[in-house]
């Protein structure tokens, strides 16, 4: 007797985007399907194009419960290789309609500690541990070993602070603080040589001392030509607006109005009073937060020059951070007064940079000295702090011989 003949026809989902759930319990087979209570949970996101298709399936009984998912580590391989289909044959018509199905392994959910925890240890921990309660459990080997080196490194850091704490109070009981601040005092004068432009001792003309191609390169000179040009077309009534608003420095606002008439002369001296303003500008920052602290109008070749050379480096929680140290601040003064000198024909008003950087007249005198400079007294510039002695810096040859540093002025004492 010949077979029947049967007729199939694909039907897709069985529903929207959910294809017949088939199942395969790990630890065993089912003898009564009636007995299993099934749910499916879908993934909220429905915009993604992955994670809208994650499924996962809870099977409960009277004795255990089962989870099964569809995009975990542990979900069969051939799931992803293979497609898999339902049948469901009418016997009477011999139509049979086939539709997408999807295979969930059903694993036994298992729990070791049925009395509940308790929480108030849990809850009265910080978020940072918690997170690492978390990894510790449930982390990559990666996260783990991240989180035991961090620990390392904590423990580290209070092992090296309470050493530090103790050499230092040995050597203050040693030495005394009297001499310590001595000490501290005189060092900082001799390290700001550290931080001025290079100097060449053997130049043969003022401008050789210190080179403009060390204080501004050929490509970020090129660069302030954009920036620049605000301070070549400027006028008088700008001028007068800018001094009201105080949107520059002083030295800046009064060498505006002294712009040469040559073109290529103008060019280049607002090139300089322009890096001159955004330097002070930047001097004045403490923590730099921003990847452009001096705005989108500042070249990308300037910003990356001041975070370089004009910032240092720090870690404070957990991140790295640029910072404006003293000894930056010194950085930049040096530079200011350099390059003031080359706007000046090298002589310039050190008190009006002084007020401009925000220091004190010490420390300002310190730097112009260490910077080889003669200094002088001169009268003020007019409505230019003239109840001040200023003092006027000329850069000269032959350069003044350096002082030994044993004949430092003496500092006054603090009580």
């Amino acid at each position: 007797m010949a077979a029947a003949a049967a007729t199939w026809r694909y039907r897709g989902d069985p529903e929207a985007e959910q294809p017949a759930v088939l199942v395969r319990f790990s630890n065993g087979r089912l003898r009564r399907s009636d007995s299993m209570r099934f749910t499916v949970y879908r993934n909220r996101d429905t915009a993604h194009p992955r994670k809208k298709h994650r499924r996962i399936l809870v099977s409960e009984t009277e004795r255990l419960s089962y989870v099964g998912n569809n995009f975990s580590s542990g979900v069969t391989k051939c799931n992803s290789l293979c497609r898999y289909f339902v049948g469901v044959l009418d016997k009477d018509s011999g139509q049979m309609e086939v539709y997408n199905a999807e295979i969930f392994n059903m694993q036994p959910l298992l729990s070791d500690n049925l009395i509940p925890d308790d929480t108030k240890d849990y809850q009265s921990k910080s978020y940072r541990e918690k997170m690492d309660l978390c990894i510790e459990a449930f982390g990559t080997s990666k996260q783990k070993r991240a989180l035991n080196s961090r620990r390392m490194n904590a423990v580290g850091s209070d092992i090296l602070n309470t050493a530090v704490t103790k050499a230092a109070a040995n050597i203050i009981d040693a030495k005394g603080v009297t001499a310590l601040i001595q000490d501290v005092a005189q060092d900082d004068v001799q390290n700001i040589s550290v931080f001025l432009p290079p100097c060449n001792e053997d130049a043969d003309k003022p401008e050789n001392v210190y080179k403009f191609e060390d204080i501004l390169s050929p490509a970020e000179y090129e660069a302030l030509r954009v920036p620049a040009a605000v301070f070549v077309n400027i006028t008088p009534e700008e001028i007068a607006k800018k001094t009201e608003d105080k949107s520059h420095c002083s030295f800046v606002l009064e060498e505006l109005k002294f712009l040469p008439t040559d073109e290529k002369s103008r060019d280049h001296k607002a090139r300089c009073l322009w890096f001159l303003d955004t330097l002070i500008k930047f001097s004045y920052l403490k923590v730099i937060k921003k990847k452009h602290p001096m705005g989108p109008e500042c070249p990308h070749i300037i910003s990356r020059k001041l975070m370089k050379t004009f910032s240092s480096l720090t870690y404070n929680n957990g991140s790295v951070q640029n910072l404006i140290s003293a000894s930056m601040k010194a950085k930049i003064t040096a530079y200011v007064i350099a390059l003031a000198l080359h706007i000046n024909n090298f002589q310039t008003d050190l008190t009006v940079l002084q007020n401009d950087m925000k220091l004190q007249e010490s420390r300002m005198m310190d730097i112009a000295r260490a910077m080889r400079l003669k200094v002088s007294k001169a009268k003020g510039l007019p409505g230019l702090e003239n109840d001040q002695n200023h003092k006027l810096g000329t850069l000269s040859l032959p350069l003044p011989v350096q002082k030994a540093s044993g004949n430092q002025r003496k500092r006054k004492k603090m009580n």
